[in-house]
């Protein structure tokens, strides 16, 4: 397939370019910090955020798509499924 763009520099402000599931874990980080979260199901989302920050989204419905810079999905604290790093 052609990619029409292969040339546009990649800002946070475009369209993610690659995407990997999520599983929360209390003591590892992602193997890449993230520029947006993908919810699969509804939930709330127990987060370290890159500039080390903890919060948890509350009752985050299902399909949205939050525009996080997050460096680790907490296990406690976090209901929702189907997670996935959007980078």
């Amino acid at each position: 397939m052609s990619d029409s763009f292969p040339y546009t520099a990649t800002g946070m402000s475009g369209p993610a370019i690659d995407a990997f599931a999520i599983t929360p874990d209390d003591a590892t980080d992602l193997a890449l910090t993230t520029r947006a979260l993908y919810s699969g199901s509804g939930g709330d989302i127990a987060v370290i955020m890159q500039g080390g920050g903890a919060v948890t989204f509350k009752a985050v419905p299902a399909g949205v798509i939050l525009p996080l810079r997050v460096k680790r999905i907490m296990l406690s604290g976090t209901t929702a499924l189907d997670l996935c790093g959007l980078v």
